[in-house]
C-alpha cells in the first residue's frame, strides 16, 4: 500500500475518532484500540521541494516591481498611452503600445503603419530610436534644466523624454525655455507639466543621444 493510500484512511479514521471522543467523553471507547503505532507517517516535504516552495513564496512571478528602471519607464509611459496594448489605435489615428503617429514613424524610417501595429518588436525599436531622437535635440536643455523646479515640478531627463514622447521636442523646449508658461497639452488634455511630474525621476540613462536614430528590424 503507497503512503498516499495509508494517508488517505489514517487521516478521516483519526478525525472521525476524535469528533466521537467529543460527542461522547463518557463513553467506553479506547484510544488505544486505534494507535497508528508502527504506521509510516512521515510525510515530510523533501529538501528539494522544501527549497523550491520557499524561493516561489519569496519571488515576485506574478508581480514585478520595475519600480524607476529603463523598463519602468516604458512600461510606466505605455500604460498611459494605450494600457500597454501593442494592437490598439486611437480615435486621432495614433499607433500601438506607444501611439506613434505616422509622420514620427517616417521619421524613424517606417513607413508601413500596418507592418508597424503588428509588430511588437519594431514597436519597441521605435520607442528606442525615438527616445534618442529626442534625447539628442534635448541634449542641451536637459543639461541646463535637470534637477531644477519649474512650475512647482523637478525637472529630470526622463519626465523631458516622456514630454517629448507626448508633444514632441519642441514643445518641450518652449515649455522649458518659458519656466512653464508655454504648457501645451494634446486632443485628450494631457499636458507637458503633467508628463514631466508623472514620469519624473526614472533611469534614462541608456538611451544614447542619436539625431539619426533609425527603427529597423
Amino acid at each position: 500500500m503507497t503512503k498516499n493510500s495509508i494517508k488517505n484512511i489514517v487521516l478521516p479514521f483519526a478525525i472521525c475518532l476524535l469528533v466521537a471522543l467529543a460527542l461522547y467523553p463518557n463513553s467506553s471507547l479506547n484510544p488505544e484500540l486505534y494507535s497508528t503505532k508502527g504506521l509510516d507517517l512521515n510525510y515530510n516535504m523533501s529538501s528539494e521541494l522544501a527549497m523550491t516552495e520557499e524561493k516561489t513564496s519569496n519571488t515576485s512571478l506574478f508581480t514585478p516591481h520595475l519600480g524607476y528602471s529603463f523598463q519602468g519607464f516604458k512600461e510606466a509611459l505605455a500604460f498611459k498611452e494605450s494600457q500597454g496594448n501593442y494592437f490598439t489605435v486611437n480615435t486621432l489615428g495614433y499607433l500601438g503600445k506607444y501611439q506613434f503617429g505616422s509622420e514620427t514613424l517616417k521619421l524613424l524610417g517606417i513607413y508601413t503603419p500596418n507592418q508597424f501595429l503588428y509588430s511588437p518588436e519594431l514597436q519597441e525599436k521605435a520607442f528606442i530610436a525615438n527616445a534618442s531622437r529626442n534625447k539628442w535635440v534635448l541634449r542641451k536643455d536637459i543639461k541646463r534644466f535637470e534637477g531644477k523646479v519649474i512650475s512647482g515640478v523637478k525637472i529630470t531627463e526622463s519626465g523631458i523624454l516622456a514630454a517629448a514622447h507626448l508633444a514632441g521636442p519642441g514643445s518641450v523646449k518652449k515649455f522649458l525655455r518659458s519656466y512653464g508658461a508655454n504648457n501645451i497639452s494634446d486632443a485628450y488634455g494631457s499636458t507637458i507639466k503633467h508628463y514631466m511630474k508623472t514620469f519624473s525621476g526614472y533611469d534614462t540613462s541608456i538611451i544614447t543621444p542619436n539625431k539619426k536614430a533609425k527603427a529597423i528590424l
